[in-house]
C-alpha cells in the first residue's frame, strides 16, 4: 500500500534526497525512486522513466553543481529510459552491471527467445562504462560498492552506501518482486536476497515506495515468501498435472484478474526452477503450454 504521506521529494540523509518520477502504476507504486547522492558532486542512481518533468526536476536538484556518474540499477525503462537524456544535459557517464540481457543465469539464457516475457525491458541500453561485483565509486564525501543481484533482472545491482544498501526492484516495502523469465530467475533472488541479509544493512533504499528501516525483516519475508509459494506450487501439482494458468488462477484467487498475468510470470519463474531441481516435469519445452507434473 502506498505512503500517502511520503513526499515525491525528502531529504533521506545528510547528503542523499530522492526524488519520485510521477509514473504511478500497479507495478510502481506512486513511481520511480531516483537519488542524488552526494553534496558538492553528485551521483545519481536510477534516473528514471524517460519524461521530461522528471528531467526538469532532476536538473532543478541538481543545480548545475557537477555529476560525477549515473548509475543505473537494471534496464527497465522505468528506471534507465532517462539516462541518455540526462546525461547529455549533465556530461556523466551512465554506469551499470552491463545491457539488458547480462547476467542472465544459463537457465534463462536458455528460454530467451522462446517464453516471450522482456515487460518493460529497455533493449537499447548500453552503459558507458560497467560495474562489475564488488567494484568502488567514490566522490567528495560518499563511497559505492555495486553487488551484483540478480534475481528480478539479470543485470540488477544493489549499492552500498554508509551503511544502507539501495536495492532497486530487489527489495522493496510495499510488494514483492516480479520475477519474470528469462530475466527474472527465482534461484538467483533468493540467492541475491540472502546476500544482502547477510549485510546487516541499517536502512534500505528501494526503487518504488517508501525507505525500508527493518531491514532483516524484509529480507526475510521476502524469501520466505518464495518458499512459501514454491510448496504451494507443490502442493497443487500433487492434485494432478497443471499448466501455469491454472496454477495462477489457483493460487492468486485473491488478486484482481488483470494482474493474472504478471503474477503467471512468476509462476512459470518457479516452475522453471523446480524442473531444473528435478522436482517437476514438463511435457513442452514452452513453459507457457506446458502442462507440469510432480517428478
Amino acid at each position: 500500500m502506498a505512503d500517502t504521506d511520503d513526499p515525491d521529494r525528502i531529504a533521506l540523509e545528510p547528503g542523499l534526497v530522492r526524488l519520485r518520477a510521477p509514473n504511478p502504476s500497479p507495478m510502481t507504486e506512486r513511481g520511480t525512486n531516483s537519488y542524488l547522492l552526494g553534496e558538492d558532486a553528485l551521483c545519481i542512481i536510477d534516473p528514471g522513466p524517460d519524461m521530461a518533468g522528471h528531467l526538469a526536476a532532476l536538473l532543478a536538484e541538481i543545480g548545475g553543481r557537477p555529476v560525477e556518474a549515473i548509475i543505473v540499477t537494471h534496464a527497465h525503462r522505468d528506471h534507465s529510459a532517462l539516462a541518455p537524456a540526462l546525461a547529455r544535459q549533465v556530461g556523466a557517464p551512465i554506469l551499470a552491471f552491463g545491457d539488458a540481457q547480462s547476467g542472465r543465469s544459463a537457465a534463462m539464457r536458455r528460454l530467451a527467445g522462446r517464453i516471450g516475457g522482456g515487460e518493460g525491458v529497455d533493449a537499447a541500453f548500453t552503459p558507458d562504462r560497467t560495474l562489475q561485483d564488488g567494484a568502488s565509486l567514490e566522490g567528495p564525501g560518499w563511497r559505492l560498492e555495486a553487488l551484483h543481484t540478480p534475481g528480478h533482472m539479470g543485470n540488477h545491482l544493489c549499492l552500498e552506501w554508509n551503511g544502507c544498501l539501495f536495492t532497486g526492484d530487489l527489495v522493496m516495502g510495499w510488494a514483492s518482486t516480479l520475477v519474470s523469465p528469462p530475466d527474472g530467475d527465482v534461484s538467483q533472488f533468493v540467492a541475491s536476497c540472502e546476500r544482502l541479509r547477510a549485510r546487516a544493512a541499517r536502512r534500505l533504499f528501494p526503487g518504488h515506495g517508501a525507505p525500508i528501516d527493518d531491514a532483516a525483516a524484509r529480507i526475510d519475508w521476502l524469501i520466505a515468501h518464495r518458499r512459501d509459494r514454491e510448496r504451494q506450487i507443490l502442493a497443487a501439482l500433487r492434485a494432478g498435472t497443471a499448466d501455469a494458468g491454472a496454477l495462477t488462477r489457483a493460487l492468486y484467487s485473491d488478486v484482481a484478474p488483470s494482474l493474472h498475468p504478471a503474477a503467471m510470470r512468476n509462476v512459470i519463474a518457479h516452475l522453471v526452477d523446480l524442473e531444473n531441481r528435478n522436482l517437476v516435469a514438463s511435457d513442452d519445452a514452452d513453459p507457457l503450454r506446458a502442462s507440469f507434473s510432480l517428478t
